[in-house]
């Protein structure tokens, strides 16, 4: 089988499952609207550099998901504005080919480790989902 239809067989596959434990539907708005992720993480301990060290180290092993079409890693930014928001750790932005694909990536394996290895070092996260066309203009 190649690697592209196999893929495509276990992507539908796993869609399946989730469908029927959980509720979920695959009408074709949820196929065609980019879904993008993004996370603020804080950490318990937010002077702790080696924390954020453990932290960036798990999210850049979730970054190599082949449903994530890209992903960024970042950290405040000094700039100033009386609006801009830097009371978080680290922030995580990710981009999937549509909200179905977010779902599958969240039933896999490297999604559960990442949880059950680097949970421990966020007190809390601040997460933003926006669905919207792949393209503007």
């Amino acid at each position: 089988m190649e690697d592209q239809s196999r893929r495509q067989f276990l992507q539908n596959a796993g869609l399946a499952s989730l469908t029927s434990v959980s509720g979920i539907t695959s009408g074709p708005e949820r196929n065609k609207e980019l879904f993008v992720q993004h996370i603020f993480f804080y950490l318990k301990e937010p002077n702790n550099a080696q924390h954020e060290a453990q932290l960036l180290e798990g999210l850049h092993k979730l970054a190599k998901s082949s449903y994530i079409q890209f992903a960024h890693i970042g950290k405040p930014a000094h700039t100033t504005g009386s609006d801009i928001v830097r009371d978080y750790s680290v922030s995580w932005m990710c981009f999937f080919k549509n909200i179905i694909e977010e779902e599958i990536f969240k039933s896999h394996k490297i999604y559960h480790d990442f949880i059950a290895g680097y949970a421990h070092l966020w007190e809390r996260m601040v997460i933003y989902d926006s669905v919207g066309p792949r393209k503007v203009g």
